[in-house]
């Protein structure tokens, strides 16, 4: 019992640091041994199909602890079952997406890290949060019925049915310029929305984001939906983005 709860300490006290270290904010949350149904929901929805799954299979998760961003992107930290001192770390796919919305987007599969949570925070950021970023705006974007995704440098914006404009952006500095012009975004999915109740309110919105985004080297590009007429009150400064292909493909877990 001692051993186990020494493992226990030294895999929070770790995520810890780990998540102090991470850039933006992110916050730790340790699920034990008792937590079985956590963990087994975890488990389905750890987005790795290499290292981290070919772990699982041979040691399913006795314990873990979820790190968390605001806005919705979340990692899972779990113990290193070989001979090496260290953790396992890796991606969690959003709860509220649909399976389709994977399609063609490879899994952010997870990585290694070396027992010093200091320098397993740079291999994260400049290695798995990069991948994972830029699958979530992916899969986010592909939920909305797009068929361009944001990029770091780029925020792609789609009219939805409902005359509202929707977006996944990858850069979390863009997501705050969004939220402060009246986009909220959702909890669970992590999408971005901009009502269209006010259609002028929603114009200006769109007029005042372009240039904000523009100083922190982010462009913007607008997406009609086929059979949607591009509206009027659209800000001429943010030009439709060409919509592209995709090849399906089943999603992992």
């Amino acid at each position: 019992m001692h051993d186990h709860d020494t493992t226990s300490e030294r895999l929070a006290s770790y995520a810890d640091v780990l998540a102090g270290e991470l850039p933006d904010t992110w916050s730790s949350s340790h699920l034990p041994p008792d937590a079985k149904d956590e963990l087994a929901e975890l488990t389905d929805r750890i987005w790795d199909l290499d290292l981290v799954a070919d772990s699982l299979v041979e040691h399913p998760l006795q314990q873990a602890v979820v790190l968390s961003r605001p806005d919705g992107a979340q990692l899972v930290l779990l113990d290193r079952h070989d001979e090496r001192d260290g953790f396992l770390i890796a991606a969690i796919a959003p709860r509220a997406l649909p399976d389709e919305a994977y399609r063609a987007v490879p899994e952010p599969n997870g990585i290694a890290l070396a027992d010093d949570p200091f320098l397993s925070a740079e291999q994260v950021t400049g290695d798995l949060l990069a991948r994972y970023d830029s699958a979530l705006a992916q899969v986010r974007h592909n939920a909305l019925g797009g068929l361009q995704p944001s990029q770091p440098d780029r925020v792609v914006l789609t009219w939805q049915s409902d005359g509202s404009v929707a977006t996944a952006p990858v850069d979390n500095r863009a997501g705050a310029i969004l939220t402060a012009h009246g986009f909220a975004q959702d909890p669970q999915s992590g999408i971005y929305r901009l009502n269209g109740d006010d259609t002028q309110a929603q114009a200006h919105a769109l007029q005042a984001i372009g240039p904000r985004l523009e100083a922190i080297g982010i462009g913007t590009g607008l997406q009609h939906p086929s059979g949607r007429p591009a509206p009027t009150s659209a800000p001429a400064s943010v030009p439709p983005v060409a919509a592209g292909t995709r090849a399906p493909a089943a999603r992992g877990r």
